[in-house]
């Protein structure tokens, strides 16, 4: 049993208080899952785009050029992501409206994170479509843009769907960036510029001096945690298994 209430309050209750017995994770879990979702939601149709152009439209300079642009973002340590949020972006969200750690900054700093993931997961998805079909569609008289809507999308879609799971997972497991920009308020995330607290980011905060029952509402978050990016993990293994052109 953790806290009072037991696990029932563990998952349904909306306080975080370690002194007074209260474990409640679920502010910490919308948070994280709004964090995850708003950063997709950016970073899919962008990452898309960036595989389409490198694949379809680039010269071979400038797609190498880039391509190479985006390993290394995929390699620049989450912590200078955050560095670069707290030092750059959440001024300027609190020149927008206070306090500019918030909800957003962390949205933001995420779908920088996770572009490289998407686009270049698409890329290779795209690239992976046989030359067959592409020139199959162009000799029935359709356009580039019609090739790459109605063929080569549709055909690299489970590949496409994969890289997203990781990024998910990606975005979701994500801990030094995220706590240097959203606030670390445990509550629930009620607006854009709202700071919230993300289940990695409680762990790394309090772990240092948790104890018993404290500590044992940390183990079962990051447990939690470590669920849910399995599960993502394996969704996407399984729909880049499934990634089939024909």
């Amino acid at each position: 049993m953790i806290g009072q209430g037991g696990w029932k309050a563990f998952f349904l209750d909306r306080s975080w208080y370690p002194l007074e017995g209260k474990f409640g994770i679920m502010p910490m879990v919308w948070a994280s899952a709004a964090m995850m979702l708003g950063a997709v939601l950016l970073a899919v149709p962008l990452g898309i785009a960036s595989a389409i152009f490198i694949r379809f439209y680039a010269p071979k300079a400038i797609a190498q050029s880039y391509r190479l642009m985006l390993n290394l973002l995929a390699g620049i340590p989450s912590v200078v992501y955050g560095l670069w949020g707290l030092t750059v972006l959440v001024p300027l969200i609190a020149r927008w409206q206070q306090p500019g750690a918030s909800l957003l900054a962390a949205i933001l700093v995420l779908t920088l994170m996770i572009l490289p993931t998407v686009a270049l997961t698409s890329f290779s998805a795209l690239a992976a479509v046989p030359k067959d079909i592409l020139a199959g569609a162009a000799a029935l008289g359709i356009t580039r843009k019609g090739q790459i809507i109605s063929v080569a999308l549709p055909a690299a879609r489970n590949g496409i769907l994969g890289g997203t799971l990781l990024a998910m997972a990606r975005a979701l497991g994500e801990t030094m960036a995220v706590l240097m920009v959203s606030g670390n308020v445990v509550q629930y995330p009620t607006g854009l510029f709202e700071p919230v607290r993300s289940l990695t980011a409680n762990i790394a905060l309090e772990m240092a001096y948790a104890t018993d029952q404290h500590r044992a509402g940390l183990f079962a978050s990051g447990l939690l945690l470590t669920l849910l990016v399995l599960v993502l993990a394996w969704l996407a293994a399984r729909y880049q298994e499934r990634n089939t052109y024909g």
